[in-house]
């Protein structure tokens, strides 16, 4: 499901009759909330939560102006904490739409993120108008290995998806937000938010009070601030898997940048729900792993072999950087009174590939949009009533696709080679991916409409003899008796026992395929021959070298 551009989509825009509302729904009745399409509702105000309650509707007159710069009742309509894509999507919204908005940020800009810098289709489509994105590198082919081994290469003559810098792409969100009428303050660390008490002059103001003691007043506030967001604790997002992800972006000469450049490496790696990545960037590659976090000396050693292996040992990172993931349980709140959260503040990320830039991107411009009608609420029954269709409008769009994420990592955990198997030997599998990556497609969406793809998913948790819902650490879906299943042997070959279902067989093939590296194209281009071989450093020719591709 692309999202439209926020210049173009404001909060008076409604869905299709009888559609879940992608962006913007109709205002709910004072009775009922919106309902999806599985019967949930949105977060419900809790008991015994003061800034959740409804309250009787008071308004006692615009706060006097505490800093220079604010709305003209000297209190800004929106103040966003947080410019990273999420942050810079809700102010750029809530600007276009004639709000004052202030976009506080703790770092000085640009400044360094641990992210692989992919950015895919439903990225592309949620960007403000006329932005143009600092590509370092188009991606038209794909390697994909199984803890480096049985590599295959898959290649598409139109492009999968893009890599940016993370420095140079948030500054330039940032400046668009900028360009709309946001105001940016940099070295402003937010120690709290207040929605009760002495610095709160009236029941439509939040305080959000800075580290050096300052309190700035808003009538709405949007949580952009990372994944160890104060804003998320003050709304209490709850978190149900957390990863840990590594990563260096090495220098490499010009030979190695070309010998990959157009081309990335997925690996599937030797931890449940693992895998490493190499995006190149011009004359940089950026190498990162992703484990689940408690396993942080096994995924610094997945890191350096995986580095060795690729051969690229002997070059110096100009960056080593670790990074925590967050993802929220289905129950997590997303707004407390005039509050809302988005991106990583939310744990708004996709749970199997943990991608967050399409998440950012997409919730930061519904908080933007939904902040401006919290912002025009005259009292709290109006403002919980805005901020519950900003929650509607999540769960309907990235919380479906969150919840097939789930099901799909609990695949991925219990059998990484069944996957691999299938993406680099069946077609459909392919397409899907490629589909997913331009934008074409979601995984949700596929879930949803595709009746293939759903009896497939079916078969998949069927095949795990798995129940509903998330397990005890929030990592995928948990078995229904452990104790019944069949142990299985730590040492056993992906081939021992599952070539005859679709997983890599003894001899490194694909089910069908031949003992070599295949390339495989899409449905675009044709075949191509390919070597064999082990795996490749700077200037060897093996499966992963642009040879194969």
């Amino acid at each position: 499901m692309s999202s439209e551009h926020a210049g173009n989509a404001g909060p008076e825009h409604t869905a299709p009759e009888g559609a879940a509302p992608e962006g913007i729904g109709a205002r709910a009745s004072e009775d009922a909330a919106p309902v999806t399409d599985r019967g949930e509702t949105p977060d419900a105000p809790s008991a015994g939560d003061p800034a959740d309650a409804v309250e009787p509707a008071t308004d006692t007159g615009d706060a006097p102006s505490a800093e220079a710069g604010e709305g003209p009742s000297g209190v800004w309509d929106v103040v966003v904490v947080g410019a990273g894509p999420a942050g810079a999507s809700a102010a750029y919204a809530a600007a276009v739409a004639g709000r004052s908005v202030l976009l506080l940020e703790k770092a000085e800009l640009p400044r360094y993120k641990t992210c692989g810098g992919g950015i895919i289709g439903p990225s592309r489509d949620s960007l403000p108008p006329g932005f143009e994105l600092p590509l370092q590198d188009r991606v038209h082919a794909v390697t994909f290995s199984l803890d480096g081994r049985f590599a295959r290469t898959r290649k598409s003559r139109r492009m999968l998806f893009g890599l940016v810098n993370r420095p140079e792409f948030d500054a330039q969100l940032v400046e668009h937000a900028q360009k709309a009428g946001a105001e940016l303050r940099t070295g402003a660390t937010v120690s709290r938010v207040e929605q009760h008490g002495p610095a709160v002059p009236d029941r439509r103001t939040v305080a959000v009070v800075l580290a050096d003691g300052e309190t700035i007043l808003a009538r709405a506030v949007v949580g952009a601030d990372g994944s160890a967001s104060r804003i998320g604790a003050h709304v209490g997002v709850k978190l149900g898997q957390v990863d840990l992800g590594l990563e260096a972006e090495i220098p490499v000469p010009p030979s190695v940048a070309e010998d990959w450049k157009g081309r990335v490496l997925i690996d599937w790696g030797p931890m449940p729900g693992s895998y490493g990545w190499v995006f190149p960037k011009g004359d940089t590659l950026t190498v990162g792993v992703i484990s689940a976090r408690g396993e942080g000396a096994a995924t610094k050693r997945y890191l350096e072999d995986f580095v060795a292996r690729l051969g690229l040992s002997g070059f110096e990172p100009a960056v080593s950087s670790g990074h925590l993931t967050r993802c929220r349980t289905d129950d997590s709140p997303l707004s407390r009174g005039r509050v809302l959260v988005c991106g990583d503040a939310a744990g708004l990320l996709e749970p199997w590939t943990r991608e967050g830039i399409s998440y950012a991107l997409r919730s930061g411009r519904l908080a933007g949009e939904w902040a401006v009608r919290v912002a025009e609420a005259n009292d709290a029954v109006d403002a919980r009533r805005q901020a519950l269709n900003y929650v509607f409008a999540i769960k309907a769009g990235l919380g479906v696709e969150m919840a097939v994420g789930r099901r799909m990592l609990a695949v991925f955990e219990r059998r990484p080679g069944l996957l691999h198997a299938a993406i680099t030997g069946l077609r459909p599998a392919w397409n899907a991916f490629a589909d997913i990556t331009r934008g074409s497609a979601t995984l949700g969406g596929m879930a949803r409409s595709n009746g293939m793809t759903r009896r497939a998913i079916d078969l998949l948790d069927k095949r795990m003899d798995t129940e509903s819902g998330v397990g005890p650490t929030g990592r995928g879906v948990g078995r229904k008796d452990e104790a019944e299943q069949e142990p299985e042997d730590p040492k056993a070959d992906p081939g021992d026992a599952d070539a005859v279902r679709g997983e890599p067989g003894e001899d490194g093939t694909a089910p069908g395929g031949n003992a070599q590296d295949e390339t495989r194209q899409d449905e675009t281009s044709q075949d191509e021959t390919s070597r064999g071989g082990t795996e490749a450093g700077p200037g060897e020719k093996g499966p992963d070298a642009p040879e194969a591709v």
